[in-house]
C-alpha cells in the first residue's frame, strides 16, 4: 500500500506531534487532494504531519471499501489505516491522542468509517461531501465522544443531501452523531457572510454544543452547493481546509 507524507520544517523528535489523515475520493488519488486541500501549507504553520492514503483499485477504479456502491471489495482498509499509524508512530514522535481524519466524497466516508470502526486511534474527524453507508451505520461502535464535522451543499447530485439506498442522509448521520456524543438537541445556528455573491451560494453553520468531554458536533451548509471542496471550487465563503483545521 501506498501513501504521501508531509512532515513539516520545524518537526522535532523530542516534541509529539499532531497526525491528520486526508483521503481522495471514489476515483481520485494522494497526489490530487493533496493539492487541491492545501494541507501541506496548513501543516507548514500549524505545525502537524499530514498523510495522504491511496485507495487500491475496485473494478478499476480507486476506491475506499465502505461498503454501499463498494460492497464488493474485499480490502482491509480500516486494517491498511491501523497498520499505517504504527508505522508512522514508530518512525515519527506522533501524540496517540491526537490523530485526526478528514477526506473528500468518499474519503469523507472513510474518515466516518475510522470513527465507527477505529475510534481507539482517531480523535476526530471531518467529512467534506461524504456521509455514512449503511453499513458503517450499522456497524458503529465508536468508543470515545467525538468531534465530527461535517461539510456538505444541499445541491450535491453525486452524494445526496436526502440520502439514498446506498447512503444516509446528512441530517440523519448528524443526528446519529449527536445522540451519541450527547450534544445539546437544538443547534446554534450562524450564517456566514456571503464573501462572494456570485457563486450563486451561502453557507451556514450549525453547531450542537455541550457534548460529553466537551466535544460538539458540526455542520456547515452550504446551500445550493454542489460536490466541491469549498474555497477551491464552488462556494467561495468558505475554505474547506482552513475550517477542517480549525
Amino acid at each position: 500500500r501506498d501513501y504521501i507524507i508531509h512532515i513539516p520544517n520545524t518537526y522535532n523528535v523530542n516534541n509529539t506531534i499532531l497526525l491528520v489523515f486526508s483521503f481522495h475520493g471514489y476515483g481520485g488519488n494522494a497526489s490530487s487532494i493533496m493539492s487541491y486541500t492545501n494541507f501541506n501549507f496548513i501543516s507548514d504553520t500549524a505545525e502537524f504531519i499530514v498523510v495522504y492514503p491511496q485507495g487500491t483499485l475496485l473494478q478499476g477504479t480507486t476506491h475506499w471499501n465502505v461498503g454501499g456502491w463498494t460492497l464488493a471489495s474485499s480490502i482491509d482498509d480500516v486494517g491498511f489505516i491501523a497498520a499505517l499509524i504504527d508505522s508512522i508512530s514508530y518512525l515519527y514522535n506522533i501524540n496517540l491522542d491526537r490523530i485526526y481524519s478528514t477526506g473528500m466524497s468518499n474519503g469523507g466516508y472513510m474518515s466516518f468509517l475510522l470513527a465507527c470502526q477505529l475510534s481507539h486511534k482517531i480523535a476526530a474527524i471531518a467529512s467534506v461531501t461524504g456521509s455514512m453507508t449503511p453499513q458503517t451505520y450499522n456497524q458503529c461502535n465508536p468508543e470515545h465522544p467525538t468531534p465530527v464535522l461535517q461539510i456538505h451543499g444541499s445541491g450535491d447530485q453525486v452524494v445526496p443531501y436526502v440520502g439514498a439506498i446506498w447512503s444516509l442522509s446528512i441530517n440523519d448521520i448528524l443526528q446519529y452523531w449527536i445522540n451519541f456524543n450527547s450534544c445539546d438537541a437544538l443547534p446554534i445556528t450562524t450564517s456566514i457572510t456571503d464573501i462572494n455573491m456570485f457563486d450563486g451560494t451561502t453557507v451556514e453553520r450549525q453547531s450542537w454544543f455541550n457534548g460529553d468531554n466537551g466535544v460538539s458536533t458540526e455542520h456547515l451548509k452550504v446551500f445550493g452547493g454542489g460536490h466541491n471542496w469549498f474555497g477551491i471550487s464552488g462556494n467561495m465563503d468558505i475554505h474547506s481546509s482552513a475550517e477542517i483545521w480549525n
